[in-house]
């Protein structure tokens, strides 16, 4: 994950915040590194109101579309909390390598993360307005 400024909410800033908390204690303090990458982008991440946040833009319960660069397929996620994420359902956690890579992205970025099989590299060619989700608390 390259260092960049995301915009986010507050409300998100906090349960993110709240969840990498959570997620160091139970690792303790050994956490994979795009745990740490997400923090320090939170760090520098600029806080705005949801609805000033650029449509172009990857928030939590946004649908991106993205191209996978490596199998060169389109794939639609949905970037959502950790308690709502369903990879059958195209439903990614943020706290995912995958996720934490799609936070604060934008239309015609390349973002890249790991899954089980290595490294891949998506581009972002679609960001569509919040999704509907059930049960939004993490």
């Amino acid at each position: 994950m390259s260092m960049r400024t995301i915009l986010i909410s507050k409300s998100d800033l906090e349960r993110l915040k709240s969840l990498l908390a959570s997620a160091r204690k139970f690792l303790r303090n050994c956490g994979p590194e795009h745990l740490t990458a997400l923090e320090e982008e939170l760090q520098q991440a600029e806080v705005t109101k949801e609805e000033k946040i650029p449509a172009n833009v990857i928030t939590i319960n946004r649908r991106a579309v993205v191209l996978d660069l490596d199998a060169g397929k389109k794939l639609e996620y949905v970037l959502v909390f950790p308690r709502d994420a369903d990879v059958a359902k195209g439903r990614i956690s943020v706290l995912a390598p995958i996720g934490a890579a799609m936070l604060g992205g934008r239309v015609g970025e390349i973002i890249q993360g790991r899954v089980p099989d290595g490294i891949r590299r998506f581009k972002i060619e679609e960001v569509q307005r919040r999704a509907e989700t059930q049960g939004a608390v993490a």
